[in-house]
């Protein structure tokens, strides 16, 4: 096992026990995963805490999702998660991502059930950090119905909410597509005590168009997202030159 391979490993153990703390994930639910070099990917196994996972828990498997390197927990060998075909299906349409997230975060779910969607602009942060974090249709838990209701939309966004499920992040590496988790959920809890507070206060539209104007100086910005912000304010496209 190369040194930064042992380091990778090592970070998704703590991202698994952060998304354990922070009440994102319960009993075995979640699912992590690392692209490596040459097809390689780094996946966190079905059935086991997370919160408690250790590094030689983690499996490898190929761009097919067939098992490289398998692992064993208390004597018995460990599969990959069963939302195998979903990490998969990202890092197809994504080749500038390295890592996948999914966790179940409980109040993004239950707006999600409520069909209150999380595009409300109400947190700078979020504009900045993650941008547009559509819904999408309910599809069955541990199926490729996941990688279907994924494919088309994941090209344009770096955070997603699965109906009644849960959420998928990405980034450019673990740490990344977990603190893209943690601002979906303050961006549901926001929303949340905003309508609890019986008010309906959004970002004003020319902040908004500052904000995405830094979100495109930083390099975070995904193609085509321009239009669903400036769509719903109408915006005048950003000058990018």
């Amino acid at each position: 096992m190369s040194q930064s391979e042992d380091h990778i490993r090592q970070r998704m153990c703590q991202v698994g026990r952060l998304m354990y703390d922070k009440g994102f994930i319960v009993a075995s639910d979640g699912n992590i995963s690392v692209r490596l070099a040459q097809g390689r990917i780094l996946i966190t196994p079905s059935g086991l805490h997370k919160g408690l996972l250790a590094p030689e828990h983690i499996l490898i498997v190929d761009e097919a999702g067939q098992v490289v390197e398998g692992a064993q927990a208390e004597g018995h060998s460990l599969k990959p998660t069963s939302e195998l075909p979903m990490h998969l299906e990202a890092y197809r349409q994504r080749s500038d991502i390295a890592a996948v997230v999914h966790a179940h975060p409980p109040l993004s779910v239950a707006l999600s059930i409520a069909g209150i969607p999380m595009t409300q602009w109400l947190l700078p942060e979020v504009i900045i950090m993650v941008g547009v974090v559509p819904t999408t249709p309910y599809s069955m838990p541990a199926s490729t119905e996941n990688a279907d209701a994924i494919r088309d939309i994941i090209h344009h966004h770096d955070a997603l909410i699965l109906e009644r499920h849960g959420s998928l992040t990405v980034g450019q590496d673990v740490m990344q597509a977990f603190m893209r988790l943690e601002v979906v959920e303050q961006n549901a809890r926001m929303i949340y005590l905003v309508s609890q507070l019986g008010a309906d206060n959004h970002m004003p539209a020319a902040e908004v168009h500052k904000l995405l104007g830094l979100r495109q100086r930083l390099g975070l910005a995904r193609p085509g997202e321009t239009e669903l912000f400036t769509s719903r304010f109408d915006l005048l496209p950003l000058n990018t030159s």
